[in-house]
């Protein structure tokens, strides 16, 4: 992998369908929603989501979806909780798994955060073998707890 060639892109008119064709190994599909199932959840909750291609060159190697300003009910009853951002879907394609692609999109949807003005990355995950949760602890998330759909969730302080 060429990081220089490592691209976040905008899902467009021209892309969607590259984009609903991305597959994730057959193992992961129980822990990874298809991206058209994403798309379609960005199309109704347009200033909240973020969905992005992940590029390595002219290839398609991932989708990234992020989401902003959102309240959690893990919050619930905690007063002054602050509104949550981070990342809400991440699939890196079959056969491109292992070479940075999923690290590299963790990290620019959290410079994008940041950019916004955040200081925490929240994500949620599926438990089970052979799921992501050892990914996003060796990014540095620190698993929180349980949402209320029985997902791990995870915070990354980005002040540090």
């Amino acid at each position: 992998m060429t990081t220089g060639s490592l691209r976040l892109e905008a899902v467009t008119p021209d892309t969607v369908l590259e984009a609903c064709r991305l597959d994730v190994a057959p193992e992961q599909r129980k822990f990874v929603s298809p991206v058209a199932q994403s798309l379609a959840e960005a199309y109704v909750h347009p200033d909240t989501a973020w969905p992005r291609l992940i590029r390595d060159g002219d290839r398609v190697v991932g989708f990234v979806m992020a989401f902003f300003d959102v309240r959690f009910d893990f919050d619930a009853g905690v007063p002054d909780t602050p509104l949550r951002s981070g990342l809400w879907r991440l699939a890196v394609a079959a056969g491109e798994q292992g070479r940075g692609y999923g690290r590299f999109a963790v990290e620019a949807v959290n410079d994008e955060i940041r950019r916004r003005g955040g200081t925490v990355s929240t994500v949620t995950w599926h438990l089970g073998e052979g799921g992501p949760e050892e990914f996003y602890l060796r990014l540095g998330y620190r698993k929180r707890g349980l949402t209320e759909d029985g997902e791990a969730l995870g915070d990354l302080d980005l002040t540090g």
